[in-house]
């Protein structure tokens, strides 16, 4: 029987992977047709099929469930093997592939993603936003961005990102009509927005203060999903909203948005880059992570050279 070609083993992973053979023939950078006759071909060489496909979904048979659990390791180790020879090249390239939320895809973009890219030509970023924490590893991934609280214990993480902080802000109309919130619980008396969590179920404010720890579940005309939704509404002047504060600093320093309850909102820690710990890791992202620690020791210099009481 002819060995099947590295074309063919991937088309099986990728289908495998996304359940779906348009997905899988982006990923690949292949048409649909071409993955679906790849897959074809190599089952006809097997004599077994390997999916069961219907028009509605792809799942993987008996045969292929096995046949998948010996050759993706094998595929693993063949891509490792290329990118350890490819190490020898006096730049990176090829493709780094990175999984983050939305939010923090937008906040790599420009200082880290659009540099890598401009330094590195022959390298390729491939950036999945995606709500849900996934496996990196058990699908594809070299790396990710997530919250350090996010980040596996089994993971190198660097942070990409300063400290975070939630902050509870209005609009300056709003409180020239209404009372500022002194403690979280005020908040009870005005309109909020209540956030909805992926998983469907609404995100209980947190605050913090010399110990003391509360979460709020508050009332409102609102329920949104979507941060930009939330400071829409509170520059509307209807509601107050809970919202990261670097997504409304610019708002704050205009004067458009007012925000309370400072002292209850303690900072914690922001983005990490993570990829696992044992195993090789490719040049594109030892480079990536160059940059990212280069970036953070300017921040640090930066900060470190301020006045005091900036």
């Amino acid at each position: 029987m002819p060995t099947p070609g590295l074309t063919e083993l991937n088309a099986v992973v990728a289908v495998a992977t996304h359940r779906n053979f348009r997905a899988a023939a982006t990923e690949l950078g292949m048409s649909p047709s071409a993955l679906s006759h790849a897959v074809a071909a190599l089952e006809g060489r097997l004599g077994v099929r390997l999916f069961h496909r219907t028009t509605r979904s792809v799942s993987l048979s008996e045969a292929g469930e096995q046949f998948l659990e010996r050759v993706r390791p094998a595929l693993r180790d063949i891509a490792e093997a290329m990118e350890v020879a490819g190490d020898f090249r006096h730049t990176p390239a090829g493709t780094l592939r990175i999984s983050a939320s939305e939010v923090g895809a937008r906040l790599v973009m420009a200082p880290f993603i659009l540099d890598f890219v401009r330094r590195y030509p022959d390298m390729h970023v491939d950036l999945v936003t995606d709500g849900r924490l996934i496996d990196i590893t058990a699908e594809g991934f070299d790396a990710g961005i997530r919250l350090a609280e996010a980040v596996p214990r089994d993971m190198v993480a660097v942070p990409c990102s300063p400290d975070q902080r939630f902050v509870v802000v209005g609009s300056s109309a709003y409180f020239g009509q209404r009372p500022r919130p002194q403690v979280p619980t005020d908040l009870l008396d005005h309109p909020c927005v209540r956030w909805r969590l992926p998983s469907g179920t609404p995100y209980r404010w947190e605050f913090e203060r010399r110990g003391e720890k509360l979460n709020l579940d508050v009332r409102g005309p609102l329920t949104l999903d979507q941060q930009p939704l939330m400071i829409e509404a509170a520059l509307a002047g209807l509601v107050l909203a809970y919202v990261k504060d670097w997504a409304v600093a610019g708002h704050l320093a205009a004067g458009r948005l007012v925000s309370v309850l400072d002292e209850w909102t303690a900072p914690f820690p922001g983005l990490c880059l993570y990829y696992p710990r044992h195993r090789h890791v490719p040049a594109g992202l030892r480079a990536f992570v160059a940059l990212v620690r280069e970036a953070n020791a300017r921040r640090a210099i930066s900060s470190h050279s301020l006045p005091a009481g900036s």
